[in-house]
C-alpha cells in the first residue's frame, strides 16, 4: 500500500515503520522542525528485534506528499488536541487525500474528520500496543497487543498489510462499541495520576482512589449504556473484565484484580495526561477523554460528576501551572 502517516511520533512512527519494513511505501508528514530530527530514518525495536528503517520519506506539507504518490491510505494519529489545526491544513486538499484510518484516543475525533473528508473518507480505529519513543525516531514497542479497525470499503486490505507488518489487527462490526470501550481503558489511571502525581501501582493501593477510578468508568458505562453500545475486547486487552469488575465487582474484591492488570499493562511508564500535564505544555487530552463522557453524558441525561471533577480539576492545572494536590483535596470536593 502506499500510506501517508500524519507524524512520526510513537503510534505513527511504530505503525509506519512497521508497514515500510514489509515494502508498502510510506511518506511521514512532520513539522519542518523535526526533519533533522528524522534524518538517520527511524530505529524499531520491537521486543526480541531491533530493525533499522532507514529510507524513509519525510514531507512537510500534504502538497509536497501529493507531489509523490497517489496514496491508499492516510494514518491519523495525532493528539486530539492537535486535530483542528491538521484539519485546517486537509480542508484544500479533501479531493486529492485517501480514506484516514483514525487512530487517535477518544471518541469525537472521527466526527471531527468525517466534517471535513466526509463519512466515506473516515475509518475508525483504535491501538492497543504499549508503545514508548524514546528520541527522535526511536520508538519501542513495551507490549504487543494490536490495532482495532472498523468496517468499511477498505479495511480488509489494511487488514491484510497490518498482519503482514505484525501489527495483529482484529476487525470490529461496531466502531462506537470499539471507540467507547478504548475509552473506558483511558480512563483507567489516567487523570488520576496526572492530577495527584501518582504512580498508577500508588493509585491502585489506595482505596479511596481506586473507589474514585471505578467511579469514573461507571459513569463511562452508564454512557455507553444509553447510547445502546456494547463493551467489547480490544485486541489483547480484556475491556469486558474491567466493565465487570467496575460494575459488579466489590471494591475489596476488584481491587486486587485490577491492581495486577494495571501492572502488568502499564509497568512503571507514567501514563499520557500524565506526560502532558508535567512536560509543561500547556495542553492536555483530558477534554477528549474525561471530557467526551461529560458532554455526551450531559446530552444523554447521564450524571457525571466524578468525570466532570476530574476533567474541571486537570484543565484547571494544566493552564494554571498549579502543581499536583493532594487526595483529600480530591476526594473532599468530590463529597462537596
Amino acid at each position: 500500500m502506499n500510506v501517508l502517516v500524519f507524524g512520526a511520533g510513537a503510534i505513527g512512527g511504530y505503525l509506519g515503520g512497521s508497514l515500510a519494513l514489509q515494502k508498502n511505501r510510506v511518506v511521514f508528514l512532520e513539522r519542518p522542525h523535526n526533519l533533522d530530527r528524522l534524518k538517520n530514518g527511524i530505529t524499531l525495536n520491537l521486543g526480541d528485534q531491533v530493525h533499522r528503517v532507514s529510507d524513509i520519506q519525510v514531507v512537510t506539507s500534504i502538497p509536497d506528499a501529493l507531489k509523490l504518490t497517489k496514496f491508499d491510505v492516510s494514518l491519523f494519529a495525532l493528539k486530539s488536541y492537535d486535530t483542528a489545526a491538521a484539519l485546517e491544513s486537509i480542508k484544500p486538499f479533501v479531493g486529492e487525500l485517501p480514506p484516514f484510518l483514525c487512530l487517535q484516543n477518544g471518541v469525537e475525533n472521527e466526527a471531527a474528520l468525517a466534517a471535513v473528508l466526509g463519512d466515506d473518507k473516515v475509518i475508525a480505529g483504535t491501538v492497543t500496543t504499549s508503545v514508548a519513543k524514546d528520541g527522535p525516531g526511536k520508538i519501542r514497542v513495551e507490549r504487543l497487543r494490536g490495532v482495532g479497525i472498523a468496517n468499511h470499503p477498505l479495511s480488509s486490505q489494511i487488514m491484510s498489510s497490518f498482519n503482514a507488518a505484525g501489527l495483529n489487527p482484529k476487525l470490529y462490526a461496531s466502531a462506537d462499541s470499539m471507540k467507547w470501550s478504548k475509552l473506558t481503558t483511558n480512563l483507567l489511571c489516567n487523570a488520576t495520576c496526572a492530577i495527584l502525581d501518582l504512580k498508577p501501582a500508588e493509585i491502585m493501593a489506595n482505596s479511596a482512589i481506586f473507589k474514585l477510578e471505578m467511579a469514573q468508568i461507571g459513569e463511562a458505562l452508564a454512557v455507553m449504556n444509553a447510547l445502546n453500545l456494547q463493551v467489547v475486547d480490544l485486541p489483547k486487552t480484556p475491556v469486558r473484565a474491567l466493565a465487570f469488575a467496575a460494575s459488579r465487582l466489590p471494591l475489596a474484591l476488584a481491587r486486587p484484580l485490577m491492581a495486577r492488570g494495571v501492572g502488568r499493562g502499564r509497568g512503571g511508564k507514567m501514563p499520557s495526561l500524565h506526560i502532558d500535564l508535567h512536560s509543561g505544555k500547556g495542553r492536555s487530552e483530558v477534554d477528549w477523554l474525561n471530557g467526551a463522557v461529560v458532554r455526551v453524558g450531559k446530552r444523554l441525561g447521564v450524571q457525571t460528576p466524578v468525570n466532570s471533577l476530574l476533567l474541571e480539576t486537570l484543565i484547571g492545572m494544566t493552564r494554571q501551572g498549579t502543581p499536583a494536590i493532594t487526595k483529600e483535596h480530591l476526594l473532599r470536593n468530590l463529597a462537596d
